[in-house]
């Protein structure tokens, strides 16, 4: 199970990458893609949708169960990858890349560096 060094995480099994800008890209990890099973459905807030840390933020559906998807940040939504909402299967095949879910621009850019690093969740899916 791939855990990148370079992504912060939650134990709800989001992802998040900081990129330029005071942005971050969020999405579900490897595991728990794996543990979803397929994923047939996406549902993802709107550009412009306010984020609250720790809050649903939309669900995702796979032949096993509908999950809510909980923002790790607070912040807009700057971006939505549409290609996960008409292509659901990435988030499968692509966890980390092309199954990304949105783009947040951050209202406190250090709040990622609060998220578990790569080692701390990787004891989280461990236990």
């Amino acid at each position: 199970m791939s855990t990148p060094e370079e992504l912060r995480y939650t134990e709800e099994h989001e992802w998040v990458l900081a990129v330029d800008g005071g942005r971050a890209r969020v999405g579900i990890t490897e595991y728990a893609q794996d543990q979803l099973g397929d994923v047939v459905f996406v549902e993802l807030p709107e550009v412009g949708a306010r984020l609250d840390a720790g809050e649903p933020f939309g669900e995702i559906e796979s032949t096993k169960s509908v999950s809510e998807l909980f923002a790790p940040v607070d912040g807009e939504v700057v971006a939505a990858n549409e290609a996960v909402v008409s292509s659901p299967e990435l988030v499968n095949s692509d966890p980390y890349g092309e199954g990304w879910l949105v783009e947040v621009a951050l209202d406190d850019a250090g709040a990622v560096d609060a998220l578990l690093d790569a080692e701390a969740y990787q004891r989280v899916i461990d236990n």
